[in-house]
């Protein structure tokens, strides 16, 4: 039993920067086989569907000591964002011209 700490990037419908939780999620040590009648795949493996949430990577990693489970924490990559104001839009000397 292997277990991942990491953020989840955000979706698309989502545009604050407020912080998000952090997940623990366990890594499966059974393979999944396929469903000869339904063609998915089935597993015994019931970690696979448990995802911890935690406020801090610190807390995640208190846990998964506590419990004695191996981890491994995820970093995600900083996104990068260019200040623009919606008037730069119209300004005549923009870099890439209109595609409509």
């Amino acid at each position: 039993m292997f277990a991942r700490i990491y953020q989840p990037a955000q979706s698309a419908m989502q545009s604050g920067r407020g912080e998000q939780k952090w997940v623990l999620e366990f890594q499966g040590d059974k393979s999944r086989d396929i469903d000869p009648v339904t063609g998915t795949y089935r597993s015994s493996d019931t970690l696979r569907q448990l995802k911890l949430t935690f406020d801090t990577a610190e807390d995640a990693i208190a846990y998964a000591k506590a419990k004695k489970i191996p981890h491994r924490v995820i970093q995600r990559a900083a996104a990068k964002s260019i200040p623009r104001s919606y008037g730069d839009n119209f300004s005549f000397d923009r870099k890439h011209p209109w595609t409509h």
